[in-house]
């Protein structure tokens, strides 16, 4: 249905033609126990075939992938028992067919020159490109401000790592904002898909704003919560996801996603257990880096330890303890010059 796809090119032309259509994508042995009446086509599918089909008053069934035309000016007979919501014949018809069959239905109004879809008792109405991309266009200038803001707040916790000075609330705030900005870019990736070939410089955009927000805010989550055998990573990714927007605007709700100890206030303090900043030095797997927490348990004791002690653990050489050693302390000024000048 996105633009660039020969059906689309198909149901501008009815639009601008001043037609009317109801199209069926599927041609199943359930709708065809529906179908009365009409033609045996088996044609191939074209968008001018699709239009000049359109002029006959009943329904036209394509193939399930769009490739060929199956039957034109067919009568549709759905169970009138099924509920619907829509007034007009034509609609009513693809509501219900679309209840009955999971296939999708799509009209096209003749008197609001308006294309919508249905499929398992949903409704979706395609807006116009340039209304589309004024959207998708806002949602990335706010996109653009929420990953400012992201990276200032993982920014500043890096510093704070650094100096074991981290608390709760530090933590819940960056994985508070690493949320927001990934429900963004999803309402954008919405977008991306409704625009078809007209939405190639958004996803330009939105693949470069969103590069490393994903694992940062995994990693985050990886350094700081309790783990158990009821409660593991991907536990804590789901939860942060399947918060509402007013339980994600409270910090305490954020950080209760980590399973950390109940007397344990927003003010707390926490102590990483390294991954996030093992994984911003270049070319150093995350296997190794889980080695490496494996054997030293927190950062501070990751950064105390010497190129001698960090050549013990698996998958570090000396080339690879040196570049962990020098990494981390670029890290540590890098991090601390950000936050105090």
């Amino acid at each position: 249905m996105a633009p660039g796809r020969d059906l689309r090119e198909g149901l501008d032309r009815i639009l601008q033609a001043r037609m009317g259509a109801l199209v069926v994508v599927g041609d199943g042995p359930e709708v065809l126990s529906i179908c009365s009446g009409g033609f045996l086509l088996d044609a191939e599918f074209t968008p001018q075939r699709l239009s000049e089909l359109a002029k006959m008053d009943g329904a036209i069934i394509l193939a399930g992938d769009c490739s060929r035309i199956a039957r034109a000016n067919v009568h549709l007979v759905p169970d009138p028992d099924i509920p619907t919501s829509e007034t007009g014949t034509r609609h009513r018809t693809a509501e219900r067919v679309a209840r009955q069959i999971d296939v999708p239905v799509i009209t096209v109004s003749e008197d609001m020159q308006v294309v919508a879809i249905h499929r398992r008792g949903l409704k979706r109405t395609l807006e116009p490109i340039p209304r589309v991309l004024a959207r998708a266009d806002q949602a990335l200038q706010i996109l653009e401000r929420y990953k400012t803001r992201l990276d200032t707040v993982s920014g500043s916790l890096s510093a704070l790592e650094v100096e074991d000075l981290v608390t709760t609330r530090d933590v819940a705030t960056v994985l508070q904002r690493a949320e927001m900005v990934r429900r963004i870019s999803e309402e954008i990736e919405g977008y991306v898909v409704e625009l078809g070939s007209d939405g190639r410089h958004v996803l330009l955009q939105l693949e470069e704003l969103m590069h490393g927000v994903e694992d940062d805010r995994r990693l985050v989550a990886k350094d700081y919560f309790v783990e158990s055998s009821d409660w593991e990573l991907s536990d804590v990714m789901k939860r942060l996801a399947d918060l509402d927007t007013e339980a994600l605007l409270d910090l305490r709700e954020v950080a209760s996603v980590l399973a950390l100890p109940h007397d344990a206030g927003l003010d707390s303090p926490l102590q990483p257990r390294g991954f996030r900043l093992l994984h911003k030095i270049p070319r150093l797997p995350e296997i190794v880096a889980d080695h490496v927490v494996d054997r030293f348990t927190n950062l501070q004791k990751i950064m105390r330890a010497g190129v001698s002690d960090l050549v013990e653990v698996e998958g570090v050489g000396d080339a690879r303890a040196r570049a962990i050693k020098e990494g981390l302390s670029r890290l540590a000024e890098t991090s601390i010059l950000e936050r105090y000048v």
